[in-house]
């Protein structure tokens, strides 16, 4: 079979295509956490819901959660309902919305945050050996750089999982 000729003007370099860029990068931290969350039975997506009412002093709607964590709505339900039957968040009524829901951890998933949370500091104290704290500072600044020079979609506009 011939390869297609390429279009008259041609793309820059799959290389150094920004969005595959920052999924390397992205994989390259990531594939340093997913032992932890697998011998805890979490997913990435679960871990980020959870790590996400961690930070919260309040309960929080799911749109909320969808905007921290970049996760669409439809898989966010999905893994609400998981976490919810694993006994690691409770559902209630928000306060002034009683058709709205809103989500907090339970004992269990606080016990569960607490117990990943060292093994998670200690892979973030391995990269930053690795990168060197002022590569590790400088990255951070970048990338808030980026969010904030271009803007902070939603899930649904990011793409979310």
């Amino acid at each position: 079979m011939s390869k297609p000729s390429l279009p008259q003007q041609s793309m820059r370099s799959f290389a150094r295509s920004l969005p595959m860029a920052l999924l390397k990068a992205r994989e390259s931290v990531m594939v340093r956490f997913r032992p932890s969350l697998r011998a805890h039975g979490l997913t990435e997506q679960q871990w980020r819901v959870l790590r996400a009412m961690s930070a919260a002093d309040q309960s929080l709607r799911p749109s909320e959660l969808s905007g921290m964590t970049f996760i669409s709505m439809p898989s966010l339900s999905r893994l609400l309902k998981t976490l919810e039957g694993r006994a690691l968040i409770t559902r209630g009524r928000h306060e002034t919305d009683l058709r709205g829901a809103e989500f907090g951890l339970t004992p269990q998933g606080l016990a569960i945050v607490d117990e990943i949370a060292p093994e998670s500091e200690t892979i973030y104290a391995e990269i930053e050996r690795t990168l060197g704290q002022d590569n590790l500072e400088q990255l951070y600044r970048v990338l808030d750089q980026v969010v904030q020079r271009l803007g902070t979609p939603d899930a649904a506009d990011a793409g979310g999982e």
